[in-house]
C-alpha cells in the first residue's frame, strides 16, 4: 500500500512510498483511511523540528488528524464493517503512569506516551491501518465529509472542559468568551463556545477571505483590532495563536475572575518587555487563572464527536477550504492565501 512518510531529523524528506500492510499485532480492527488533515505540526515534522519514528525504523508515516472506515472488526468490539471512525492520536505509555492508567494519557506524568504520526507510532497517511477498539472512536455517519475535523476539535473540547472545571472553583457564570486566532483550532473553539451559549469574540489579523464569514456564520463577532483596543473583557479566553504579544494580552486583558487557556505553541527566542509585577498584581487581585492545554483523551474525543454532530454540517464543510489527492501530496503543502484547513484524501475517487 502507499504511505506518506518522512525521515525524522532529515529536513524535506517527505516521500510517498510503498509501505508494508498493517500487522495483526497492531490491533484487531482493520481500518481503511479516508482522509488526513494537515496542520502546523506536520509542517514542523517535515522541517525536522521534531518527530520520532517507531523503534527500529528510520521512517515515520505522517498524519495525526484522520478519518477512516472499518473494514473488519471482531464481534463484541462495538464496531462493525462500514463504521466511520477516527483513530486516537496519543496512546498511553507502557508502564503506565498513574494518569495513563486512568485513561488520561493527555496528562501523562512521565512523557513516555506515543503519538500516531508524531512520536513513536506510524500515522494515518496510509491506505490502511490496524488498532484496538479502545483506540478508535466511532462517528455519526452524517460526518463522512467533515469527520477529519474531529482531532482538532478534541483539542478545544479539552480546553473548554478544563476551563469550566477551573471556573467552578467558585461562583462561575461566564457570559463572554474570547478566542485569539481564526485558524481551524480557533474556529472550532468558537463553535464550542457558541454551543455553550456564550457571546464569543474572535481576534485575527486577516480582513478578507473565508475567516471573517466563518466566524459570523456562527453568530460570533470578528475583530481585526487588538484585544486591548476592542474593549472586550471576557470571562473565558482560549488562545490559539502562540504569538507572544497575543499570549500576553490574553493573560492580562480580561474580566475579573477570568480563566485563560493557552493552546498555541510559541516559537522560542522572541523576547518581549513585560512588567512582571503589574501582571502578577492583576492576576492576584483579579483571581485570574492561566493554564496550558495539549492533546486529548478518549472523553474529549467523544465530546468532540457530539459537538460535530450537533454543528451545522454546511458550516463545517466550509472550514475545509482545500482537498488534495494523496498522489498530489506536494501541492497540499503549498500554502494558498485562502487556506483554512487543507485535507489529503487518502482514498482517492
Amino acid at each position: 500500500m502507499k504511505a506518506l512518510t518522512v525521515k525524522p531529523g532529515t529536513k524535506d524528506s517527505l516521500e510517498l512510498i510503498d509501505f508494508e500492510e498493517p500487522r495483526e499485532s497492531d490491533g484487531s480492527v482493520l481500518v481503511e483511511s479516508l482522509a488526513v488533515g494537515l496542520c502546523g505540526t506536520d509542517a514542523e515534522i517535515i522541517g525536522a523540528e521534531y518527530g520520532e519514528a517507531p523503534p527500529g525504523e528510520d521512517r515515520l508515516v505522517l498524519g495525526h488528524e484522520n478519518l477512516g472506515r472499518v473494514l473488519s472488526a471482531p464481534k463484541g468490539s462495538g464496531l462493525s464493517e462500514g463504521d466511520l471512525v477516527v483513530g486516537i492520536v496519543r496512546r498511553p505509555d507502557p508502564e503506565p503512569c498513574a494518569a495513563c492508567a486512568q485513561g488520561q494519557w493527555d496528562m501523562c506524568t512521565n512523557g513516555w506516551y506515543t503519538e500516531h504520526g508524531i512520536k513513536g507510532l506510524h500515522g494515518f497517511a496510509r491506505e490502511r491501518y490496524r488498532a484496538d477498539p479502545d483506540a478508535i472512536v466511532k462517528l455519526d455517519s452524517g460526518l463522512s465529509n467533515v469527520g477529519v475535523l474531529l482531532e482538532p476539535t478534541t483539542i478545544v473540547a479539552k480546553a473548554w472542559q478544563h476551563a469550566e472545571a477551573i471556573g467552578h472553583r467558585a461562583f462561575f457564570d461566564p457570559k463572554t468568551a474570547v478566542v485569539t486566532g481564526a485558524g481551524p483550532v480557533g474556529l472550532l473553539a468558537t463553535l464550542l463556545g457558541v454551543q455553550r451559549g456564550l457571546d464569543v469574540h474572535v481576534f485575527d489579523l486577516v480582513k478578507d477571505g473565508p475567516k471573517p464569514e466563518l466566524v459570523r456564520g456562527l453568530g460570533a463577532t470578528y475583530h481585526t483590532e487588538s484585544l486591548t483596543e476592542s474593549g472586550v473583557r471576557a470571562d473565558v479566553l482560549i488562545e490559539c495563536t502562540g504569538v507572544p504579544s497575543v499570549v500576553m494580552e490574553t493573560i492580562t486583558v480580561h474580566a475579573l475572575n477570568a480563566v485563560t487557556c493557552l493552546t498555541g505553541v510559541s516559537s522560542m527566542g522572541k523576547k518581549l518587555p513585560v512588567d512582571v509585577g503589574a501582571a502578577n498584581r492583576e492576576a492576584v487581585l483579579g483571581n485570574d487563572v492561566v493554564f496550558g492545554s495539549v492533546n486529548a483523551n478518549r472523553g474529549h474525543y467523544e465530546a468532540a464527536a457530539k459537538a460535530l454532530k450537533e454543528a451545522d454540517a454546511e458550516w463545517l464543510g466550509r472550514l475545509i477550504t482545500r482537498r488534495v489527492a494523496l498522489s498530489d501530496f506536494d501541492k497540499a503543502f503549498e500554502r494558498q492565501p485562502t487556506d483554512v484547513k487543507v485535507v489529503l484524501d487518502v482514498k482517492e475517487a
